[in-house]
């Protein structure tokens, strides 16, 4: 269960919320500094240690937009999304992890109602994930799905329904799950999954104060005894984060706080591998902190 979840993050989590009806999008940079490296064959904290150092940016346009059914969204949009990381290695007797990491992709969004409370997104995208020690076409991974979300309120949604991915080399279909739930009080919080929670206070029109914990990562298909497989870099992390609003459409924020836990996976690309239990740990990596600052915009 814990493989499906990262993968919905990886593939489907970022691209799935609500209708925007406007050009909106971010630029983010995250770090990670130095921490051990957990030996997984015994749990022992070694001297070994890696960093984690990342810039992300997402776009999403809209090209066409409708309101109909009772001043619902009708919309299909182009999304371009792309991660650059870098990770240093310290101390290590064998390489064990990438020093880069590239995921990028490009795709449409089409989300429509479909009576009463309910509405469909349907998404298509192709990208590249890749460490960039060589690219080939197995890089070249696709995602696409169809949600079928039911609104229960303005302020919660939840939605499923079948999503396909060539990520375990050969076409796939597997299960895809929405839920959002918001309030935008005073004092608010945000449960999304599986992306993570927010609870927080808005001091000011122009100032917010929130807790958050965040699941996120990144993956590149690697070689491996001359197999191609999934690497699978992954994150969670707890903080503070001060959101300062610009103007009509800009957003400032800035996160401090702490990894939960970091790690990496190596799966062969098979759908049955979601499902095996592995008779070792990942190899993980120490708590420490964290820190990012994300600019966005919507117009």
């Amino acid at each position: 269960m814990k493989k499906l979840v990262f993968y919905w993050v990886l593939f489907f989590a970022s691209i799935a919320g609500k209708a925007q009806t406007g050009i909106s999008g971010q630029v983010k940079a995250d770090y990670v500094p130095f921490s051990n490296y957990i030996r997984p064959i015994d749990s022992v904290k070694t001297d070994s240690k890696s960093d984690f150092k990342r810039v992300q940016a997402a776009l999403e346009i809209p090209l066409s937009l409708k309101m109909v059914d009772e001043n619902k969204p009708k919309l299909w949009s182009l999304y371009l999304q792309g991660s650059y990381a870098a990770m240093e290695n310290k101390y290590y007797d064998e390489k064990l992890f990438p020093a880069e990491l590239l995921n990028a992709q490009i795709g449409l969004k089409h989300i429509r109602p479909i009576g009463g409370k309910w509405s469909m997104m349907a998404t298509l995208s192709v990208g590249i994930y890749t460490d960039l020690e060589q690219i080939t076409i197995d890089d070249v991974l696709l995602q696409g799905g169809v949600l079928f979300i039911k609104n229960f309120k303005p302020n919660l949604a939840f939605g499923f329904g079948p999503v396909l991915t060539n990520a375990f080399g050969v076409p796939m279909v597997l299960p895809g799950i929405y839920f959002n739930w918001e309030t935008q009080t005073a004092l608010h919080f945000k449960i999304a999954f599986p992306e993570g929670a927010e609870i927080g206070y808005r001091f000011t029109p122009n100032f917010d104060l929130k807790a958050v914990v965040e699941l996120d990562g990144m993956t590149a298909e690697v070689s491996r005894d001359g197999k191609s497989k999934l690497l699978g870099y992954q994150q969670i992390i707890a903080g503070i984060r001060p959101q300062f609003k610009l103007g009509e459409h800009w957003t400032i924020d800035f996160t401090a706080g702490s990894t939960l836990t970091r790690s990496f996976q190596t799966n062969d690309r098979k759908l049955s591998d979601i499902f095996k239990e592995k008779d070792m740990a990942n190899p993980k990596f120490s708590t420490t902190f964290y820190g990012a600052a994300a600019l966005k915009w919507k117009f």
